[in-house]
C-alpha cells in the first residue's frame, strides 16, 4: 500500500525531512573530475544543491582568474565596484562576471555576503560546539566535525561545502610553480592558515553583524576558530561524505519506517 512518489514535493513533510538528512552525501560533487567510463556513485540526496548564486559566481571566477594572483582576499578593492555588483546580486539580475572583472572585486564580494548573511554559515547555536573541537586532535576531532556538519540545514551545509573546496583550490596554488618552458608561475601566498585567518570571523560568529560586541573576541576563540577552519578546508573531502555503512543503515531504517522513500530513490536510480 506504498503510495507513488514521482517527486520531493510528492513526499510528506516528515519524509522531506528525512531525505534531507542525507543532504552530505554527494559523492558525485566531490569529485567533479572524475574519470569517464566510472561508475557514478548513487547520491542518496534528491534535492539540488542549494548554493546562493553570488557564492557559486564568486568562487567560479575566482577559480577562473584569480588562483595566481599574489595577496588574493587581502589586497583592496573598489568599495563603489563592489557595492555596484552587490546591488545586482540583491536585485535578482543574472550577474555575469568576466575576465574584465577585479579579481580583489569579487573576492572582497564574497566575503561580505558570508560577513552579511542573516545566519552564519555555521550557525551561531552551534559556535560553541564547533569551536570546542579545536581542543580535540585526531580522529576524534574529525569524527566530531563530521557529526556537527550533519546538523547544518542543507542550504548551509551546501554552500559550505562549495566554499571550503575553492579555498582548498586557492591553497593548492599558494606557491610558486613552473611552467614545462621553466617560466615562473607565482604563487597567491594564501596558504590555508592564511585562508582560515581571513574567512574564519565571516564563517563562525557568535553575534550577528552590528551587534555591541561584535568583533571583540578573546584570543582563545580566534585561535580556535581558525584551527576549527583549518581543518575543515583540509578535511572537507572526507567530512562531507557519508560512509557506505551508514548509508546502508539509514537505508534498513527507511525501508522499516518509509518504503514510499524507498521506491523514490529507486525511481531515480
Amino acid at each position: 500500500g506504498a503510495m507513488s512518489v514521482d517527486s520531493i514535493t510528492d513526499l510528506g513533510d516528515n519524509t522531506s525531512k528525512l531525505l534531507e538528512a542525507l543532504q552530505l552525501s554527494h559523492p558525485h560533487e566531490l569529485e567533479p573530475r572524475r574519470s569517464q567510463g566510472k561508475r557514478r556513485a548513487l547520491s542518496l540526496n534528491p534535492i539540488g544543491c542549494q548554493v546562493p548564486r553570488v557564492v557559486d559566481r564568486c568562487c567560479a571566477h575566482l577559480e577562473r582568474h584569480g588562483l595566481h594572483t599574489v595577496g588574493i582576499f587581502r589586497v583592496g578593492s573598489s568599495k563603489k565596484r563592489v557595492q555596484q555588483l552587490r546591488e545586482e546580486f540583491d536585485r535578482g539580475l543574472d550577474v555575469f562576471l568576466d575576465e574584465h572583472q577585479s579579481v580583489h572585486d569579487v573576492a572582497a564580494l564574497l566575503k561580505e555576503f558570508l560577513r552579511d548573511m542573516p545566519d552564519s554559515l555555521i550557525p551561531r547555536e552551534l559556535y560553541g560546539a564547533f569551536l570546542s573541537t579545536a581542543s580535540m586532535e585526531g580522529p576524534a576531532q574529525l569524527d566530531t566535525l563530521q557529526l556537527l556538519l550533519f546538523l547544518l540545514p542543507p542550504c548551509h551545509s551546501d554552500t559550505l561545502l562549495r566554499l571550503l573546496r575553492f579555498l582548498a583550490e586557492v591553497a593548492r596554488h599558494a606557491e610558486s610553480s613552473w611552467d614545462p618552458q621553466g617560466h615562473q608561475i607565482p604563487g597567491n601566498k594564501m596558504t590555508v592558515s592564511n585562508l582560515a585567518t581571513v574567512f574564519g570571523p565571516n564563517i563562525l560568529q557568535k553575534e550577528k553583524p552590528g551587534e555591541k560586541d561584535t568583533g571583540a573576541l578573546n584570543f582563545e576563540d580566534s585561535a580556535a576558530i581558525i584551527l576549527v577552519l583549518q581543518r575543515l578546508i583540509e578535511h572537507h573531502h572526507s567530512l562531507f561524505m557519508v560512509s557506505p555503512e551508514m548509508q546502508c543503515d539509514v537505508l534498513r531504517r527507511l525501508f522499516q519506517t518509509d518504503p514510499d522513500v524507498i521506491e523514490y530513490l529507486l525511481r531515480r536510480k
